[in-house]
Order: structure tokens, then C-alpha cells, then sequence
């Protein structure tokens, strides 16, 4: 296997080689990749000589940048890591953004925001640009401004299952530019994408943080809230235990903490009469709304940085009543094992179709819940069994689709969870699409979409 990828320029690595555990690693410590073997892509030559050779071995691809989202352990299969291609080009006059497939936010903003522009970026520094778009990618700023990422995307470079390079654009096979933005990485290997920036500098944004046993009333505040509010703010909540956010004072071990965040592009003083009536909901452990510049983005969900072993499941809402809120209290309280509960308030441009239409689902939905759960593999029963709760307790209220980008390892790995998170009609347009580009399906250690 060696001999025949003897042309690659990036490592070539089988299990027991020096650097084969690190190429494998995910963000997850327990949930390491497993594949035959591994290619280092370092060029788009690379990355086609490894999926000609997976084609004529029979062997299923996996594609991994940051491993944020690996659903498979790729076991038997030819893994191509891309966190080598980092080509990264911006056009100020088109304001335009070309990526290599291994980029992260951090790196593409750090310089973007030196030219005073800044993209439909996601909630941490560390997501993957390549997969979060392939996704849609939903933005803690500009997300209820400018819509999903993959609204503005212009260009998708992309090697396929027969080993052909495409570059594809809304002009140039606009069936496969369709499916790719939203269908994730089932048509194949995107090695770079162009997309449009947008003229900001500075947001006014942060976390208002309140006592757990307040939840009740800002939540309920928080949903009466979220309607009135316009475009340019973007808001979710999240319920964290206090050991995770060592900057909130007053703050028992093991406690949880409300933790409201705000994402705006209004003045200082606008931002500060829309988030009034939030503060004045209960007494506020701590404030940091404040003006910060676009690079601070990831201040406002303050995500863990380091990896850590946890499961997660999610689900969309079509309405948040006041019933669906004593549920949500109620399953935050009684959920002894969850490190966060989140709720996040879509809308705005994010229900608007896009100048060039995608495969995203979840135009029209308003609300998307997240909850996490950490623990070892020794836990992950218990785990899974509340996470479980959350889901079957929101049931009443779920909306017919998910946000493919935060389907949990199970569901991402089950057909029938893929096809819900599109709906049916969806669902087969991608299929049909998938039969055209990858009969075979070589790319299916992902969130599979089987050809039609």
C-alpha cells in the first residue's frame, strides 16, 4: 500500500507508525480515528492520488481538518487529514476569502480582520472553516445579519470519488454546488472554498451571567425577548455548571450558571437598551457585554478550548411556549451529568433564501437546542440516557428538521437520522446527486447520504 501512494507528497502512515495516534486524534480524547491507513494531504495532487488509490482499493474515505465532527472510527478505511492546506488568499476589492481546506477560523480572521473584514464565522477559534461551511454553519455574530455561511460561498474545490479535481461554482455544476453546502462531506473532498467577508471591525457583545436558580424567570424573559429584537442581534442561553466558567464569581463548585450571550453590530447605546431588560431579570453574577473586535468572537460563547471527552445530542424547535420553558428548567435541574444546555435564537437572515440556493434545512426554524455531557467511556451509558431525556422531553415542540452540523455521533451514523435531519423531499434531491458523483458510496464514513 506504501508502493502505491510512493507519490504523495505528505506522510503515509499505518497503524504503529511514528505520528499515525496524532494524525488520528479527534477533539474528543476518547474517540480516536482508526483507519488502514493514513494520508497526510499536503496539495490537491495529494488528496487525489489518496482517493483514486482508496477507489481502486474498495476502501471507504474519511476526511478530517480539526475532528470536530468525526462520526465514524474509520476502521479499515483510508483517512486524508488536510490540516497541512493552508493556503489562504484575500480579493479586498470583490471581498472575497480563498481557503485551504485546513484552515481554522483563528487563521483565516486573524487576517481578514487586518483588512477590516470578517466572515460568517463559528462560535470557536479552533472550528475547522471547510467542514463548519459544508454544514452551514451557524454564526454567534453575523448569522441573524447575513445568514449561514454557506450563503456566501462562491467556490468549492473539490476532488471526487473517480479521483477528477472540479472547481464548482453556482454556474459550474450548480447541482453538486448545491448539495455540497449542506450536504456535508458526501460528494467529496473539498480542498479549498471561496467566500465572501463583510466590512466589520468591532461588535458590541459578551455573557450576562446569573445563579442557576434563577433560570426559570430568565429564560422565560429571555424567549419574550428574542422576537423583539432586530437583525443585528444574535442572542442564545446557555445553562453551564459554575467549575467550567472560573470567571464568574459567587459561583459554588458544581453549581450551574445562566449564561446569556450577545452578539451585536449596533452602537454601543442601542446594544445597551435592547440587552436592559435582560439585566434587570435578577441580580447578575457578572457582565462582560461590552465593545470588543471581531477577533473576540469567541469570547462570546466562551467554549472550552482543550479537548474533552463528552457526548452531545441536539434537536430544533418549531416554538418555544411557556410549557416548552418548565420543561427545559426542568431538565436543566434534574440533569446531574450535563455540562451545558444551550438554546439558540435563529431567525433574521438565517430564514431568508439565499442568493444562490443550498442544501441547508433549517431556514424557517427558530430555535435549536444543545446539550453536552462530559464523562469517560465508563460513563457513557448514563451519558447517553440523559442527553436521551432532553430530546424526549422537547419532543412535543422538535421540528421536522435538525441542524446537520450538531447531529451527535448516533445520529449522524444512522440513515434514518441523516434523512430526518434533511427531510424527505431533501433528502432525495442529495441522494440523486450523491448517485451521480459517488455511486459507490466511497464517501461513507461521514453523515452518509446513500445514492439514490
Amino acid at each position: 500500500m506504501r508502493l502505491v501512494l510512493r507519490d504523495v507528497a505528505g506522510p503515509v502512515l499505518t497503524a504503529g507508525s511514528r505520528g499515525y495516534a496524532a494524525e488520528c486524534a479527534t477533539v474528543d480524547p476518547n474517540r480516536a480515528l482508526r483507519p488502514a491507513i493514513v494520508v497526510g494531504a499536503t496539495s490537491e495532487d495529494d488528496v487525489r492520488k489518496a482517493v483514486a488509490f482508496a477507489g481502486r482499493q474498495g476502501m471507504p474515505v474519511a476526511v478530517k481538518s480539526t475532528a470536530h465532527q468525526a462520526v465514524h472510527p474509520a476502521d479499515g478505511g483510508v483517512l486524508i487529514t488536510t490540516g497541512r492546506m493552508k493556503h489562504l488568499s484575500v480579493e479586498t476589492s470583490t471581498r472575497t476569502v480563498l481557503a485551504g481546506a485546513g484552515l481554522r477560523w483563528s487563521e483565516v480572521m486573524a487576517h481578514t480582520a487586518e483588512l477590516g473584514l470578517a466572515p460568517v464565522m463559528g462560535s470557536a477559534p479552533g472550528i475547522g472553516v471547510v467542514g463548519y461551511t459544508l454544514g452551514g454553519g451557524q454564526s454567534p455574530l453575523l448569522g441573524r445579519t447575513h445568514g449561514y455561511a454557506a450563503d456566501h460561498v462562491r467556490r468549492i474545490d473539490v476532488v471526487t470519488a473517480d479521483g477528477e479535481p472540479h472547481t464548482v461554482t453556482p454556474d459550474r455544476e450548480p447541482s453538486l454546488f448545491w448539495a455540497l453546502l449542506g450536504g456535508k462531506g458526501n460528494f467529496g473532498v473539498v480542498t479549498r472554498i471561496g467566500f465572501r467577508v463583510f466590512p466589520v471591525t468591532r461588535f458590541h457583545g459578551g455573557g450576562i451571567f446569573f445563579a442557576g436558580e434563577h433560570l426559570a424567570a430568565v429564560l422565560e424573559a429571555w424567549r419574550e425577548w428574542v422576537p423583539t429584537v432586530p437583525d443585528e442581534m444574535t442572542s442564545s442561553l446557555a445553562v453551564r455548571r459554575g467549575s467550567d466558567l472560573p470567571a464568574v464569581p459567587r459561583s459554588p463548585r458544581g453549581a450551574s450558571v445562566v449564561h446569556v450571550r450577545i452578539g451585536h453590530q449596533g452602537s454601543a447605546e442601542e446594544c445597551d437598551r435592547l440587552v436592559a431588560p435582560l439585566r434587570a431579570v435578577a441580580p447578575v453574577l457578572l457582565d462582560t457585554v461590552g465593545s470588543r473586535p471581531v477577533t473576540a468572537v469567541w469570547e462570546v460563547h466562551g467554549d472550552p478550548a482543550t479537548p474533552s471527552p463528552r457526548l452531545h445530542r441536539s434537536l430544533c424547535l418549531r416554538e418555544l411556549p411557556p410549557k416548552a420553558v418548565d420543561v427545559l428548567v426542568r431538565l436543566a435541574g434534574s440533569g446531574r451529568l450535563l455540562a451545558s444546555l444551550e438554546i439558540r435564537a435563529l431567525g433574521g437572515a438565517l430564514d431568508r433564501e439565499p442568493e444562490v440556493p443550498n442544501a441547508v434545512a433549517t431556514r424557517g426554524v427558530p430555535f435549536v437546542v444543545l446539550a453536552s455531557a462530559a464523562g469517560g467511556v465508563g460513563r457513557a451509558g448514563d451519558l447517553r440516557g440523559q442527553l436521551a431525556e432532553v430530546v424526549d422531553g422537547l419532543a412535543p415542540w422538535a421540528a421536522d428538521r435538525s441542524m446537520v452540523n450538531f447531529l451527535s455521533e448516533d445520529e449522524a451514523g444512522d440513515e434514518e437520522g441523516v434523512r430526518a435531519a434533511y427531510g424527505h423531499l431533501r433528502y432525495a434531491r442529495l441522494a440523486d446527486v450523491k448517485r451521480h458523483y459517488d455511486p459507490a458510496n466511497l464517501f461513507r464514513l461521514n453523515h452518509n447520504i446513500r445514492p439514490s
